[in-house]
């Protein structure tokens, strides 16, 4: 099955990040998934599975 998205993608989530941002580039792939805030460069790594439920869409540039 294909997925929507790719490294370097910048996706939204469902929930704002803290500084105020939603936007966030996708830095690593695998079976974890390792986003940056492009607002503040807050790392934050979570599980595939976490990320696919808690991605909102992929925001094209």
């Amino acid at each position: 099955m294909e997925k929507p998205y790719e490294l370097h993608d910048v996706v939204e989530m469902k929930k704002p990040h803290p500084c105020g941002t939603n936007r966030w580039e996708i830095i690593r792939l695998g079976a974890d998934i390792r986003i940056k805030c492009t607002g503040c460069g807050h790392l934050v790594m979570m599980p595939r599975r976490e990320f696919d439920r808690k991605m909102k869409k992929v925001l094209k540039d």
